[in-house]
């Protein structure tokens, strides 16, 4: 399988969870390209078999880089995709995210939301089960 995982991450909690995805979908023996919102064409993505997009809710929406590249899609109708939204404050926007994504007539496949916590502002603050919730969100893809 083909991966291609974009996210945006502020502090560094979205990064320690796309690294962390990536290298459990290789041990699986899957090709993972990873991409910041500002490193990739969001009309000339790599081609694969699932897109995984992964952003922090920011002031009650999805991060405005995400949001921009998500709008600037082109070329994805009909695959499949994840969603991974990071917040603090029990206010997920993956319904927001998943709808940009339906405008795109892409499928979703599998969504996982994401706590932080304290040490959120250092890149350490992902609450304690994050693991396992990743583990569970791959088992979807």
């Amino acid at each position: 399988m083909r991966y291609v995982v974009i996210y945006w991450s502020r502090y560094g909690n979205g990064k320690k969870l796309v690294d962390y995805l990536a290298e459990k979908l290789k041990k699986k023996k899957s090709e993972v390209q990873i991409f910041k919102t500002d490193e990739a064409d969001p009309s000339n993505i790599p081609d694969a078999d699932v897109y995984v997009f992964s952003a922090p809710t920011e002031a009650f929406n999805i991060q405005k880089n995400m949001k921009k590249f998500m709008k600037k899609l082109t070329g994805l109708e009909e695959k499949k995709y994840g969603i991974i939204n990071t917040h603090s404050m029990k206010k997920s926007c993956l319904h927001k995210m998943e709808k940009l994504l339906s405008v795109q007539k892409m499928v979703k496949v599998a969504e996982v939301d994401v706590l932080v916590g304290d040490g959120s502002r250092t890149g350490d603050g992902l609450k304690e089960n994050w693991k396992e919730k990743l583990d569970e969100f791959m088992d979807k893809l």
